[in-house]
């Protein structure tokens, strides 16, 4: 048995709290915490694209903005984009496009901006629960909300949702990030190299997770909104 912080066991995920409303100036926002890894994001739109030469006839375009602010780490980051938050935030844009009706609002765009406030690993799908839930605040029409998180094996074990120096230690870091409703997978990465066998597992142990994930996201807007 892997022996993880605070007796966490292999297919438990770190503590979670889901806030929605954060920030007030936002057209929807949301904070999101596992463990020491915490998201804010903020969507603004849809609103009409400018320049026009930029406008998609039939359909609106989604906009991610991944960052990690500079006392997210241990190690001050530092400011601005970096090679990095563009590939973070173009898989998150990759995993949000399926979930929305974009063909609803076109010419329009929508922007969603992810800031990470700490990190502790796992910030790439912190980031993508985050801006899923906000963008429900929005009151944009989505086939269903996408929840993700990370899974990995260390010691012959599969581990869900992996931590701090885990992600170190790990042969395989796989974040998912899935629509259960649909039961359909929108992200898909791998650092590592795995058996087909492994990768298998470890998805549907991610799965497993991002299902609980999609639960207190549901929880958490009905708060918000006051939904029986």
């Amino acid at each position: 048995m892997v022996d993880r912080k605070n007796n966490r066991k292999p297919d438990e995920l770190r503590p979670l709290v889901i806030k929605v409303g954060v920030i007030k100036e936002a057209d929807g926002s949301a904070l999101v915490s596992l463990g020491k890894t915490t998201a804010i994001a903020a969507v603004y739109g849809p609103r009409t694209m400018f320049p026009r030469h930029m406008q998609i006839s039939d359909r609106a375009v989604l906009k991610t903005y991944y960052n990690m602010i500079p006392f997210s780490t241990e190690e001050r980051v530092k400011p601005g984009p970096s090679r990095r938050s563009q590939e973070i935030s173009k898989v998150t844009r990759h995993a949000l496009e399926p979930a929305i009706f974009l063909e609803e609002f076109p010419k329009s765009i929508i922007e969603v901006f992810i800031d990470i406030i700490e990190a502790d690993a796992g910030t790439r799908t912190a980031g993508i629960n985050a801006a899923s839930v906000a963008l429900a605040d929005a009151g944009i029409p989505m086939r269903d909300l996408v929840a993700a998180v990370a899974g990995g094996k260390i010691e012959n074990q599969y581990v869900l949702d992996l931590e701090g120096k885990e992600e170190d230690i790990t042969q395989c870091d796989l974040p998912v990030a899935y629509m259960p409703r649909l039961d359909k997978i929108t992200l898909l990465q791998m650092d590592g190299d795995m058996s087909p066998e492994d990768i298998k597992n470890i998805i549907n142990l991610a799965i497993k997770g991002c299902k609980i994930i999609y639960e207190k996201q549901k929880e958490a807007l009905r708060e918000k909104w006051r939904i029986k």
